[in-house]
């Protein structure tokens, strides 16, 4: 077996990225998913800096950067993807900066080390995330978002205030509802109501986009920008399959295809590719889930991710919560705090679309 990566480094656990080893409490050492002798014990052979440039699958051929040519059986891609930063001036500015990789993580250590302002624009999960790490480095962080709470638009407005006031709790500003206009030519960044952020460094945590150019090249069916593939993670070409973000994959269960962004749902179709070329036959059909931590604070989500129409919210006295979320009368999602078997309640009511008046 062969693993192709443009990366430097052996995969790592991204989802730290974000929270401890921005924070400085995991080392590089501590970051690989496996060590090396796991690659040698089962057969792998890892090439770093070698990325595909071209994909032939009526040969089943590739082709690497550095123009050499690999014969397949099967090939997985997992390109996963890239920051999407907004269509805005002055986002080359020298102070900004985005979060996906190693690399990129350790760049906005280490230039936090020398800042004491730090905005964050987005209020997605990486945004919150990275805002609360760097809050506890000590710096003065201000977290900008087009929303009016964190989050509001896929979580409602009982989880997005929560989230605010958790941020606020750790020590982080925020400028909310007012999208981001510009990046002025001494590295404000201003606010398109004329709100201005003072800020020595900016993280743009505004989203991503699949690295999908590969799979388009070599004609594989792409739609909503990602590669499209059945329940089995396979793609329109012969022995082509996807995992990961840039997968758009079938759900057997929701009877659609999905888009995630998550480490989770990354590993479990990566799992589901990896055992169909086994040679069993293995469908993905749980609903999509993820977990994200502010600090001590842990959110878990498990939903079809099509949006909802009614909430039902259920809080304990201990600060314990649990929000469901219905569509046309049936629970499609479920989000809990400090409720860990109502999240596993949940994920599975949300699997066999239980009628939300059955909550309660």
């Amino acid at each position: 077996m062969v693993m192709l990566s443009a990366d430097t480094t052996a995969p790592y656990f991204r989802p730290a990225l974000s929270k401890e080893y921005l924070r400085g409490e995991l080392h590089e050492h501590e970051l690989p998913v496996e060590s090396g002798d796991f690659y040698r014990e089962h057969e792998i052979e890892l090439r770093l800096r070698e990325p595909v440039t071209e994909l032939i699958p009526g040969r089943h051929r590739a082709r690497t950067r550095s123009g050499t040519t690999i014969d397949y059986g099967h090939c997985v891609l997992a390109t996963g993807a890239r920051p999407s930063p907004p269509s805005v001036p002055g986002l080359e500015h020298k102070t900004t900066r985005t979060l996906r990789s190693l690399q990129s993580s350790s760049e906005l250590r280490s230039d936090a080390e020398r800042s004491e302002t730090v905005a964050v624009v987005g209020s997605g999960f990486i945004g919150c995330e990275a805002a609360v790490s760097l809050a506890r480095r000590g710096k003065s962080v201000t977290l900008t978002a087009p929303e009016d709470l964190p989050q509001q638009q896929r979580l409602g407005a009982f989880a997005g205030a929560h989230i605010l006031a958790w941020l606020h709790a750790e020590g982080v500003h925020t400028e909310l509802s007012a999208p981001l206009a510009d990046v002025t030519a001494d590295g404000r960044l201003r606010l398109a109501d004329g709100r201005t952020i003072d800020a020595e460094l900016t993280l743009l945590a505004t989203g991503i986009q699949p690295r999908v150019e590969l799979a388009a090249e070599a004609g594989l069916a792409v739609n909503s920008g990602r590669i499209r593939t059945d329940t089995r993670m396979r793609t329109t070409a012969p022995d082509v399959y996807a995992a990961g973000d840039v997968a758009l994959a079938d759900n057997a269960m929701a009877g659609r295809p999905l888009p995630v962004e998550h480490w989770g749902e990354a590993l479990a179709m990566g799992e589901i590719a990896g055992t169909n070329i086994a040679g069993a036959d293995t469908e993905w059909r749980n609903p999509p889930g993820f977990w994200t931590a502010l600090g001590e604070r842990t959110l878990k989500y498990s939903a079809w991710g099509d949006g909802f129409d009614e909430t039902r919210v259920f809080s304990q006295d201990d600060g314990s919560f649990t929000v469901w979320y219905g569509s046309d009368g049936v629970i499609v999602g479920v989000l809990t705090h400090n409720a860990d078997t109502e999240y596993e309640r949940g994920t599975d009511r949300v699997r066999r679309a239980v009628p939300l008046s059955e909550v309660g």
